[in-house]
Order: C-alpha cells, then sequence, then structure tokens
C-alpha cells in the first residue's frame, strides 16, 4: 500500500493529526525573510532548512520541520532534505520526533538505501515509552519496501499486536496489508497476527484488523466464528470507515452461515393436520409436502438488528454499507427501512448522489413499492449533472406504474423540452419503455411521441423515430397513419439513425403502405450515394421487399440501386448487394433458397423488449466498484449462495470461564435461604440489560452499583481502550449476547419484606467486593445470566410480570429515542444510558409493587372527529366507466370491518341509459402490506341511480394507493385511493398534562418544527383550528393558553401517538410542531399543514 497517500489506513492515527496541525503552521511569524524562504524557487531553496534542521537549537529545528510537512501538504516534492531530516530521527524532543516520522512515512520507500542507515534507531523507538513514536516508528518501518528487512518487519508487527495500547496495535494491522503486499510468502505468520488482533476487545483496533483479514485471508471464515458476536455490538461504536469494512466482511459471512429469510418454504402448509378418517398411507403422502417451518438463526437478527441504527450515520459510505447488508441478508419485509436512509442521501453531493442512485436503480427494478413514496425526490432539478439526470430518469421509469404513470408523464413532457440533448434524447426512450411497460399509456405515448416528430431539435425528433418504430412492431396493424406520417418527414430528418428507422417501417409494413413505399424508394435512389452506411443496407433492404411486393412499379428502381450498390467503397454493402441479387432475381445460377426469399425478408419479427439497463447488475454486490462500472473488478469477491443446510452455530459459541461456576454453590445457598436475593439478582440483571450503559467508572466508585455494572459487556468492550477486564472475562461475553435474548424472558421476581430488604442490602456489599475482585468492576452479561439462572425460583411468575410492567413502563420513552421506523431493537444492542443505582432499588421495588398501573398510566381515548370534509374525490369518470361514475371520500370514523382500516365510502352514480349489472371489485395491485376489504356485490344499478357502499383499506399507516379494478358484468376498470396522510390518523383525546408528558418523550429524531407566515384570514384562533382539522382527521387538546392549541392522534395501523401544536405569534407568524415516531407521518403532515395555514 502506497504511504505517500492520505489512505484509511492511516487516517485514525494520531501523527497524521499532529502532521495537519503543522500544515496549518506553514505561513511563516518569524518575520519576512522565512516567508521568502519558504516559496523562493531558485537553487538555493532548501539550504536555511537544512541549516536549521543542523542547528543544536531544537525550537529551530522543530520550525523547520514545520515548514517541510507544510511542503508536503501542498504537494511540493522534499526529497532532496531527507538526509537533513533522517539525523534528527533520534532527537530527544517527542514534538520533534512526530513530525520526523511524519516526513520519513512519506519519503522513506523512495529513499530506501538513507531509511535502512536509520532501521537501528527505528528498532529503538518500538520501545519508546510513548505510544505514538512507537506507532509512528512501525509505520516507517513498514513503509521501507525491501525484502532484506521482512524479518525485522515480521517481529516488530507480532511484538506490536501484544502492545499495551490500542493505538500501536491499530498500526500492526496496517503494517500486516504492507508486509503481505512485499512479501506474500509471510502469509501463514501473518494469519497468526490477524488471528490474535480478531480477538482483541478494542473498537480502535477492529476495523483494521478486518481491513487486515480481509486483504490477506479473506476465505478464512473459521477466523470469524469465535468473533461474530464481538463485532456485532462493537459496530456501533468503531470508527466509521472501520464500520464499512467489518459490514461488508459480516456480509460475505452471513451468507455463508446462515439460512435465506427469502425461502419460499419459510410458512407452514396450512391444513396439515391428521383427519380422523385419514388413512396412514394418506398421512405419509401429505406429510411429504410439510415443510419446516423457517426460524431466522438468532445470529442472523443480531447482525441485521445491531446495524440497523447506523442507518443514521453521517457518512454515506456506512449508510450505504448498511443498507446493501439489509438488501443481501434481511427478510422482504424488513428490507423496506433502508429506502428512507438512501434517499436521504441524495442530498449530499453529486458523485454521492451517482452512487446512491445506481444502487436505487438496481433496487428499484425488483422492488418497486420501496421507493414509491418518494417519487418526488427524483424528479430532475435545472441544477443536475447529466449523468445524474439519466440516473433519475432510469428510476422514475422503474417507478412507473397505473397509479402514477399520469404524473410521471407530465413530468417527462418538461424532460422533453431540455437543452441538454442527450437528456432529452433519454427521455424519450424512457416513454417509449412506459408504454411498452404498461399498456394502458400505450396510444398516448405513440400519440405524443408523433408530434415531438415536428419538433425543432433534430436530436429529439431522431430519437422518437427509433422509439415510435420499436413501438409499432407490437401494435402495426393499428398504425398505418403514423408510418405514412413518417414517411413525409423523411426529407426534413438527417440523422441517420433515425433515416434508417424510417426506411425499415416502410419496408416492413410496405403492404399497408402501397402507394408511398415506392415513391420512398424513388427518392432513396437519388440520394443514394451520399447516405450513410446504415441508410444504405436499410435502402437496399427497402428495394429487395418491394421487389418482392410490388415488382411492377420497383424493379427498374431495384435493378437501379442494385448497380449503385456494386461498386460501392463499403465492402459490407457490396456483400449485402450480391446476396440479395442472387436472392430476389431468379436466374440459372439462383440456388434452392431463392424460392423462399419471401419468407426470408418478409418474416414476422418480434417486438423489441425494451430493458433496464440495470437488469442484471443485481449480479453484483450493491455498492461495489464492479456494480458501478457493471463489470468484475480487481479484487471483487463474490457473495455466495444461502447454504442449504444451515453450519452448526455452536461454532458462534465462546466458553464461559470458570469463575463463574464458583460462585454458583454460594449464590445457590443464599437464595434457599434468603429468597430477597433472587429478586435483586434478577432485577438488577435485567434493569442493566434494558440501560446497556456499562460504565466503569459507576461501577467502581460506587458500591451499589458494582454488581449491575457487571453486565454490560457489549458497552465494556466499545470501550476497552481504558478498560482493565480480563480478557477470559471478555471472551465469555463475546459468546453469550445471542443467548441474552432467551434468558430475559426466563427472568424472575420476588416480594420483598421491610426487614428482607436489609439483609439484601448487605448481601449486596457482599457480592459488590466479589465483583470487584474478580474483574476490577466489569464482568460479562453471560456470567450474570448463569448465577441469575442458577439460582431461579419458577414458582414466582406474578410477581415478575407485574414488576417487568412497571419497569418497561419507566423504560418506554428511552426505547423511543432510537426506534428507527418503528420497530426496536431488543435492550441489548441500545446505547442508552441510565442512572443504575437509583433506578431499582429494594426500598424502591416494594413501593412500585403497592401502586396500580392504572393510576399512572395515561388515558388516551378516540373521541369523534372534530370537522368531516364533505368534498369527495373522483374515483372513475363517467366517460372512463362508460356510463358509471364513482366517487369516494374519507367518513374519518373507525373501521367496522377491521380496527386496522381506513373507513371509505364510494358513491357509485349510472349515468347511462341502461341498468349496469353485476358491480364488484376485481383484481388487486397492493403494494407489500396493503389489504382491501371489499364491499359487496351490487346485482344492478338502474340509469339515473346511485347508491353508497362501505369499503375497508389498511393502508399500512402510508400513503401509498391502493390499486384495484372495478368491474361491472362486462366490463373491468383500473381505479385506485390514495389517502392524505391527515386521513390515517383517528383523533384521541388526553389532557394538557398528559400532552405535555407524550410530547416530551417524543423528541430529537421524532419531532419536526417549522415556522410559518400565515395568511391573514388564518391568523386568528378559530380558522387556523378549522384549516387544520381540514387538512387531518386530529382531535383537539384543551389549552390554558390562547394563542397555543394543541391536536392528538393516532395512526390507524399501528396506534402510534402524532401530536401537533400550533403557536400563535405577532406579526402573522406562527411555529408549527408534530410530534410523532413516525418521521415520514411527521414529515408530510407538517408539510401539509404548513401548506394549508399559508394559502387563503
Amino acid at each position: 500500500m502506497s504511504s505517500n497517500s492520505l489512505s484509511y489506513n492511516d487516517q485514525g492515527g494520531m501523527a497524521v493529526e499532529h502532521a495537519s496541525e503543522a500544515g496549518q503552521e506553514t505561513t511563516p511569524t518569524t518575520g519576512s525573510g522565512s516567508g521568502f524562504g519558504l516559496f523562493r524557487t531558485d537553487y538555493k531553496k532548501d539550504d536555511d532548512l537544512k541549516e536549521m534542521l543542523e542547528s543544536n537549537k531544537d525550537s529551530l529545528k522543530l520550525e523547520a520541520m514545520k515548514r517541510i510537512v507544510g511542503l508536503i501538504a501542498k504537494g511540493k516534492n522534499s526529497s532532496d532534505l531527507f538526509p537533513a531530516v533522517v539525523k534528527n530521527v533520534a532527537s530527544k524532543n517527542i514534538e520533534l520526533k512526530k513530525l520526523v516520522y511524519v516526513y520519513l512515512v512519506r519519503y522513506a520507500e523512495e529513499q530506501q538505501d538513507l531509511a535502512l542507515l536509520s532501521i537501528s534507531t527505528f528498532q529503538r523507538a518500538l520501545k519508546d515509552p510513548n505510544q505514538l513514536i512507537r506507532a509512528s516508528a512501525l509505520r516507517v518501518l513498514s513503509s521501507i519496501r525491501v525484502p532484506i528487512i521482512v524479518p525485522i518487519m515480521m517481529l516488530a508487527i507480532k511484538e506490536a499486536a501484544s502492545d499495551l495500547s490500542p493505538y500501536v496495535r491499530k498500526t500492526a494491522a496496517h503494517a500486516i496489508q504492507k508486509l503481505y503486499s512485499l512479501d506474500p510468502d509471510q502469509k501463514e505468520h501473518l494469519i497468526e497476527v490477524i488471528e490474535k488482533l480478531l480477538k482483541d476487545k478494542s473498537t480502535l483496533v477492529a476495523g483494521s484488523v478486518v481491513m487486515a483479514f480481509e486483504e490477506v485471508c479473506p476465505d478464512r471464515i473459521d477466523l470469524i466464528h469465535k468473533n461474530y458476536r464481538k463485532l456485532c455490538n462493537l459496530l456501533v461504536d468503531v470508527e466509521e470507515w472501520g464500520q464499512v469494512v467489518i459490514i461488508n466482511m459480516l456480509t460475505r459471512y452471513a451468507r455463508t452461515q446462515f439460512l435465506s429469510p427469502w425461502r419460499e418454504d419459510k410458512l407452514f402448509i396450512e391444513d396439515n393436520e391428521k383427519t380422523f378418517y385419514e388413512s396412514d398411507e394418506d398421512n405419509k403422502a401429505k406429510s411429504a409436502q410439510i415443510v419446516k417451518a423457517y426460524v431466522m438463526d438468532p445470529d442472523h437478527q443480531l447482525l441485521l438488528r445491531n446495524t440497523k441504527p447506523l442507518l443514521q450515520s453521517r457518512n454515506t459510505a456506512v449508510v450505504m454499507a448498511v443498507a446493501q447488508l439489509y438488501w443481501h441478508l434481511a427478510p422482504k419485509a424488513d428490507v423496506g427501512i433502508i429506502s428512507k436512509s438512501l434517499v436521504r442521501l441524495l442530498r449530499s453531493h453529486r458523485e454521492v448522489q451517482y452512487i446512491v442512485l445506481q444502487n436505487i436503480a438496481t433496487i428499484s427494478i425488483q422492488r418497486k413499492g420501496m421507493f414509491e413514496p418518494y417519487l418526488k425526490s427524483f424528479y430532475v432539478r435545472s441544477t443536475d449533472a447529466t449523468h445524474i439526470k439519466i440516473l433519475k430518469l432510469e428510476i422514475l421509469t422503474n417507478l412507473a406504474n397505473e397509479a402514477n404513470i399520469s404524473t410521471i408523464l407530465r413530468e417527462f413532457q418538461t424532460y422533453v423540452k431540455s437543452q441538454d440533448k442527450v437528456f432529452a434524447a433519454a427521455t424519450i426512450q424512457a416513454i417509449g419503455r412506459c408504454a411498452t411497460n404498461i399498456t394502458e399509456v400505450t396510444d398516448t405515448c405513440l400519440n405524443g411521441l408523433v408530434l415531438l416528430l415536428s419538433n425543432g431539435n433534430e436530436t429529439v425528433v431522431a430519437e422518437s423515430v427509433v422509439v415510435i418504430k420499436n413501438l409499432l412492431q407490437t401494435q402495426s396493424t393499428q398504425h398505418g397513419d403514423i408510418i405514412k406520417h413518417m414517411a413525409k418527414l423523411l426529407d426534413n430528418i438527417t440523422v441517420p439513425m433515425a433515416r434508417a428507422s424510417i426506411l425499415w417501417l416502410i419496408g416492413e409494413y410496405c403492404e399497408r403502405v402501397l402507394k408511398i413505399a415506392p415513391d420512398v424508394l424513388r427518392k432513396m435512389a437519388k440520394t443514394f450515394t451520399s447516405e450513410e452506411e446504415i441508410v444504405k443496407l436499410q435502402i437496399l433492404n427497402l428495394a429487395a421487399k418491394l421487389y418482392l411486393t410490388n415488382s411492377k412499379q420497383t424493379k427498374l428502381l431495384t435493378q437501379y440501386i442494385l448497380n449503385l450498390a456494386k461498386y460501392d467503397q463499403n465492402y459490407d454493402i457490396r456483400d449485402r448487394t450480391r446476396f440479395i441479387r442472387q436472392l430476389i432475381v431468379p436466374n440459372e445460377k439462383s440456388g434452392a433458397l431463392s424460392k423462399y426469399a419471401k419468407k426470408i425478408f418478409l418474416a414476422p419479427k418480434p417486438a423489441p423488449v425494451l430493458e433496464s439497463p440495470f437488469k442484471d447488475r443485481d449480479r453484483f454486490q450493491l455498492g461495489t466498484l464492479s456494480h458501478t462500472l457493471n463489470t468484475k473488478a480487481s479484487g471483487y469477491l463474490e457473495l455466495s449462495q444461502w447454504p442449504e443446510v444451515a453450519p452448526d452455530p455452536s461454532m458462534r459459541n465462546v466458553e464461559v470461564i470458570e469463575p463463574v461456576n464458583q460462585w454458583k454453590p454460594q449464590l445457590g445457598k443464599v437464595k434457599t435461604t434468603k429468597p430477597a436475593h433472587s429478586f435483586y439478582s434478577d432485577g438488577d440483571e435485567e434493569d442493566e440489560e434494558e440501560a446497556a450503559s456499562g460504565s466503569e467508572e459507576s461501577s467502581s466508585e460506587d458500591s451499589s452499583s458494582a454488581d449491575s455494572g457487571s453486565e454490560d459487556e457489549a458497552e465494556e468492550d466499545k470501550s476497552s481502550s481504558g478498560s482493565k477486564g480480563s480478557d477470559s472475562t471478555s471472551s465469555s461475553s463475546e459468546g453469550s449476547d445471542s443467548e441474552s435474548e432467551s434468558n430475559k424472558k426466563k427472568k424472575t421476581k420476588k416480594k420483598t419484606t421491610g426487614n428482607e430488604s436489609g439483609k439484601q442490602s448487605a448481601l449486596h456489599k457482599t457480592d459488590s467486593s466479589t465483583s470487584e475482585e474478580s474483574s476490577s468492576g466489569s464482568q460479562s452479561e453471560s456470567e450474570a445470566q448463569v448465577d441469575s439462572d442458577s439460582g431461579t425460583d419458577q414458582n414466582h411468575q406474578k410477581p415478575k410480570s407485574k414488576m417487568k410492567e412497571v419497569k418497561e413502563l419507566i423504560k418506554k420513552p428511552e426505547i423511543s429515542l432510537l426506534d428507527l421506523d418503528d420497530f426496536a431493537p431488543p435492550p441489548s444492542s441500545s446505547p442508552i444510558v441510565m442512572p443504575k443505582p437509583a433506578v431499582l432499588s429494594p426500598t424502591l421495588i416494594m413501593d412500585l409493587e403497592g401502586l396500580s398501573l392504572s393510576s399512572t398510566s395515561i388515558a388516551i381515548d378516540v373521541t369523534s372527529p372534530v370537522y368531516v370534509p364533505a368534498k369527495p374525490h373522483e374515483l372513475l369518470h363517467r366517460m372512463s366507466g362508460k356510463g358509471l361514475s364513482a366517487q369516494y371520500h374519507f367518513p374519518r370514523q373507525p373501521c367496522i370491518y377491521n380496527s386496522k382500516m381506513v373507513s371509505v365510502q364510494v358513491t357509485l352514480s349510472n349515468e347511462a341509459d341502461q341498468k349496469i349489472e353485476g358491480i364488484h371489485i376485481g383484481g388487486k395491485k397492493l403494494p407489500t402490506g396493503l389489504q382491501i376489504y371489499e364491499f359487496n356485490r351490487i346485482e344492478s344499478l338502474e340509469p339515473g341511480s346511485s347508491i353508497t357502499v362501505s369499503m375497508g383499506i389498511d393502508f399500512n399507516d402510508s400513503t401509498q394507493s391502493a390499486n384495484f379494478q372495478l368491474c361491472t358484468k362486462s366490463d373491468q376498470f383500473s381505479v385506485f385511493i390514495q389517502p392524505t396522510v391527515g386521513e390515517l390518523l383517528l383523533p384521541v383525546t388526553m389532557s394538557e398534562q398528559d400532552f405535555k408528558v407524550q410530547q416530551g418523550k417524543l423528541t430529537g429524531m421524532n419531532e419536526n418544527t417549522t415556522s410559518i407566515t400565515l395568511e391573514p384570514k388564518n391568523s386568528s384562533g378559530q380558522p387556523a383550528v378549522h384549516k387544520i382539522v381540514n387538512v387531518a382527521n386530529l382531535g383537539l387538546v384543551p389549552s390554558g393558553l390562547d394563542n397555543i392549541h394543541r391536536f392528538a392522534a393516532k395512526t390507524v395501523n399501528a396506534g402510534t401517538l402524532v401530536l401537533v401544536t400550533l403557536e400563535l405569534k405577532e406579526s402573522l407568524t406562527a411555529d408549527l410542531i408534530v410530534n410523532t415516531e413516525k418521521t415520514a407521518i411527521g414529515s408530510m403532515l407538517l408539510r401539509e399543514i404548513k401548506t394549508a395555514l399559508s394559502q387563503a
């Protein structure tokens, strides 16, 4: 790896930070003379620096090194100063030595001979007390790319891998890759070092060693087994570029170790019970069809759960890495959560946009529904670069369906007028693809493309001709007029591909344009010699086809054209001419093929398939260089197929260490005599797993929290650069993480009395001291779980469940802050910090047990709507419905069919002269998660009469449209119902105090705020309230202030609380706040209310 670039391997180094500091100080402060010395270009430019470096004063040397590093930062060549700089490598001044090492890392590879002279100094520096010097010495040593020092480098790396400083161990991991590129024969020795470093608990080392693993031995999956759970738990605290490397490695690992979550046989066949009268033989045949249910491996769940919070990372590479991990590993139902994060990245630089859009284009081919809610995010902006515009165009085309095609085509009409010719041509191709994929708009697109033929832009006209040609192949019998119109334009079109396409169309369908085709051939014969080669070939084809179908008018013309082509300069045209002459003009030399000439030239040809250029890119892993280039790049590692049978998951287990067994007899004995201790250990254990904080200082300073701190192994590992826990304790924690989820369900609690609480307090102190002696204030989560399980009494279930409810109520607001897209990860992966000792002390437990949960719960009840808009929405126009018209509106009442459905009333009217029979709902094309409860079939509807029916739609708390067919006895009409975000809510009532409590829980990412300039009519309270309840189905909350109005509702499907606050201010301004865990609903609701209040 080249050392003269700021690579990933050196970004984390403190020495680079000092280098950057030195680079900032390049502006001289000693006077104009030194400034002149820095920038002058004569041959003596380095003399003053050499004199300063050879001085006896460290201050002058330090100033010289700062100026030299400044030159390097500006890209200037300072290699001539290498001898003078290397003399100072043994300086006792730490700051000077740091800068010398920065210089040597840059030029050691170029000046290898001089660097070798100081190799003994580098070896001594490996023993330096300062960790920065040790790391810098190793970095310089690994930058001297001379095979003779490979043994010295190998020894230095092995020693650095055991260094007490995690920064030095990180540098050792970087040196592994450099040594491997220098001498691949050292692979086996380097693998031993990698195996050792993989066991490191420091987050600083994790990313670097995984990078070394990927470079040296990516196929050694067995090295990852024991470290898999630890890497998953450390992931959230690893530096960003380390996260990218680890996520990509774990993606490949998971594809080899877990079963596919996409398997079609992951559900039971429903009717698999043996009936009473069923014979044994029938039962055997039937049981062969029963498929084993799919259960996701806990380690698979652990990976998905711990990577999900990283979708909110500020680093685009991390978000992209998590997105590709979910795409390749997650169940199809869970993949949708990445769409919002990918759309967020589109606000970044154009380079980031390009990569993200390419990946979205690939995803949107297979999963259109993921990005349909964000359709407007892919609209082209005038400031976008051409390659960004074309990618957005590609995505819009992939997302097009019957429901949104009208919107997309309106957008395309604007794009066609763009001054960017390449983009305009790509838009026409996109229109052609939409017309091919959606048959309902084929005629509309075709007519629009015909209108473009009169456009002044030659590129637009040419591309339109090519696309029309492809479309006409699918419906040639219906569009003879279009072919005639295109034939008339032949004189004005000069683009060769367009002219060739028109000639091909006329020749292919010459029997439908008998009068025009010979005249076109006559004109082409005049200009034959000046045409492009592709046009000449089509003229020959046209002549041959007309000779076979209309030889009376075109025989002489064909012979004339064949004679011209016979002497053409292009050999392809000459060959085609000889072939056609022998085939269509019968003579003695004609072969057996001449009688089949008509079948050969006029054979029916299949219509071309217009496919996305991203259709086959899913064979590459998303986010990789190979995916971007659409070809396999050097170093690309293919994702393996899912295994048919999952490998043994016990390979990832880590053995529990011995001290755990020493606790069991003592703890079991205490529990038999003092049942209160069972409550203490379980209560603290569950509390700590929920909090997942693991602060080392709190566990060592407060004796009451010493035992509680023992279970936070995940967080302890993440801060292990300052941790003093033993290696054996940490290793046991790695294997127990996935087991902790099942253990949580088995924990029990017991009621305590006043006397028992005193005994328990004394026992607590004893446990604290024991915990400190065994693990210096920190033990693994698995130890505590074994302890609690060994003494658990299964007869005490009711107290446990009661106290568990109380504690979940206490902790609920903490978890909601990390609740991405509304599913809460298990608490063990949540990095929330809670104050441990004061949450669940024994006395507080006793007090809480006497309380009723009803006294602390908040009363939230669904209420009747404040306002119901009477304006209906058109579902089916009478012209489109052949006399049947339909309108729908939302009554804003709870649905009687299903509590998770939105109630919809549809009014059907017969505006025809005859009665309409058999009105019902036919086929449905619903996005994932949407459901429809159909209205009953209407047998007949008399002319002039109307009927209103009710139906229920589960929109799954999204504004996606429900597409279905409204059918009669003889016809089918494609319709869709799309709700506004305000119709996805049910109004609720609560007190002002409860409102403030709930609002306090929904802050941070769950809060959307904006300032509004009000329309004068909406500046007072009553009109503003009316506007808001008109936009959304919200309930009013009492307010003690006249200028503050509060509204509350919950989502229909998930029941998620939505709180709206409007604070009116002076000068026609107001603040609007929306609080909800459904961030998408919150942002859309904020936007709609803002629009309503700012308009008349």
